[in-house]
């Protein structure tokens, strides 16, 4: 029994490589825990969308969505998100583009709070936990 909680990491090359020690995400059991996703471009690392939080914030979802697919998974299956902004005005352009990836009919329970800063100077950072069902086995 304790080893279908056994973690193991989740990496793909569609989302960014870690810039610290930690995985892109850990499954456990059922769930799936990813790693805060910043708005970098997986192929050159570099920042995306400087100054543009509209264009940070599509490159950040496409990073999740990444890593989620990369564990077998889609946005449908996120049962909650925290959204990280250096500024809270951004928060209905962020919203709105957030909207378009989450579209289940459950969206993710969430939490959004604004921060001093994020890693690399980004203008957002989105994380998440996804149900992945019981493992067989």
């Amino acid at each position: 029994m304790a080893s279908s909680f056994a973690p193991v990491s989740v990496q793909t090359e569609r989302a960014p490589a870690p810039v610290g020690p930690y995985s892109q995400a850990v499954r456990a059991g059922g769930w799936l825990h990813c790693s805060g996703q910043i708005p970098l471009d997986p192929a050159s690392g570099a920042m995306v969308g400087e100054g543009d939080v509209e264009a940070q914030t599509r490159q950040v979802l496409s990073n999740l969505t990444a890593v989620l697919a990369a564990a077998g998974a889609s946005p449908d299956q996120v049962v909650r998100t925290t959204v990280f902004l250096v500024d809270l005005a951004d928060f209905a352009r962020v919203n709105a583009i957030y909207a378009e990836v989450f579209q289940g009919p459950v969206p993710p329970a969430r939490a959004c709070v604004q921060v001093a800063a994020l890693p690399k100077g980004a203008a957002v950072e989105i994380d998440c936990v996804a149900w992945l069902g019981s493992e067989q086995g």
